[in-house]
């Protein structure tokens, strides 16, 4: 009774053996499937021999039931075909999307309309330091004109002090004069003064059209260039999606070189824009203070013109009293 108790108590102790010693191969085959057989074989074969010496009609009692590894399919493997076919993604590379590189890549009336925005802005530019000069050399001889005369006491006088110079205040002297000469014999001064007047306006709008020559096509520039630009991103986007459509792909990749080719042109369109009306609404302003001075030449010429008449009428007088 005794040895029968020893020897069950001996196939109990085999079982829980044999249960513990197999239990880390099925967790091993478990967690790493594509292992090979081969490298758990060696670790079981010693103690399953010792096992079946010991005990041949228990031991196969103490092999739990194994569950055949479950192979993964691979990431790229596509479901449904046979065999695991394996298809590898393939995107299209990224070019370099610069400024230049964008400008050859786009569409010819997209590159027409690059190219009409950078010429608007070099003559944005070029009208900036035009007038700049001009507007600074006139102003110059201007206030050198008006200091000279500031001292004379008739026209004659005045236009001895210019000289030969060419400008506004000369043109005014010159008007006053000839409209003097013209109304010899003609006591009436309203008269004179009237027509010295008109003559005047008519010199000051000449020579505000002449100096706001430029202006325009800062005006113009800064008012449509945004629409242009604007014109030059819709069609670029519009080929971009006919292109979409074409290719049946919805991929950024594909999408986002045509997209920023047509921003390209809102981009350019802004920067001859914004610069046309900031140099516009500078030159309004220098503009009118140098319209400011002409006005005050007109003033000093008519001032002139009264003392001369003045001085003629005094002369009549005195030889009249004598």
């Amino acid at each position: 009774m005794k040895i029968m108790s020893l020897r069950a108590s001996l196939a109990a102790a085999v079982m829980l053996a044999a249960a513990w010693l197999a239990f880390p191969v099925f967790a091993q085959q478990q967690t790493a499937p594509a292992a090979a057989p081969s490298s758990t074989a060696p670790a079981a074969a010693g103690p399953a021999t010792v096992l079946s010496t010991a005990a041949p009609a228990v031991a196969p009692t103490a092999a739990t039931p194994v569950t055949p590894p479950i192979a993964s399919a691979p990431a790229d493997a596509v479901p449904g075909e046979p065999g695991g076919r394996s298809v590898k993604s393939t995107a299209p590379a990224m070019k370099e999307l610069s400024p230049w590189v964008m400008f050859m890549s786009a569409d010819i009336i997209v590159k027409a309309v690059m190219i009409g925005l950078a010429f608007a802005s070099l003559t944005t530019w070029a009208v900036l330091i035009a007038k700049s000069i001009e507007l600074s050399v006139a102003s110059a001889k201007l206030r050198s004109a008006l200091k000279k005369v500031s001292e004379a006491r008739s026209l004659a006088e005045a236009q001895m002090a210019l000289g030969a110079k060419q400008g506004v205040l000369p043109s005014f002297l010159a008007s006053a004069l000839r409209e003097a000469r013209m109304s010899a014999g003609i006591s009436s001064d309203a008269g004179i003064k009237e027509r010295v007047a008109s003559s005047f306006s008519e010199i000051v709008r000449a020579e505000g059209r002449r100096i706001r020559i430029g202006m325009g096509v800062l005006a113009t520039i800064g008012s449509t260039s945004p629409f242009v630009g604007l014109f030059g991103t819709v069609w670029g986007i519009m080929n971009s999606f006919i292109g979409i459509s074409k290719s049946q792909t919805t991929n950024l990749a594909v999408v986002a070189p045509g997209i920023a080719e047509a921003l390209l042109a809102t981009a350019i369109g802004l920067v001859a824009a914004i610069p046309a009306v900031i140099i516009y609404n500078h030159f309004s302003r220098v503009t009118k203070g140098y319209l400011e001075l002409v006005s005050r030449a007109s003033g000093a010429a008519a001032r002139l013109l009264s003392r001369d008449l003045d001085r003629s009428h005094g002369s009549v007088h005195s030889r009249a009293a004598e």
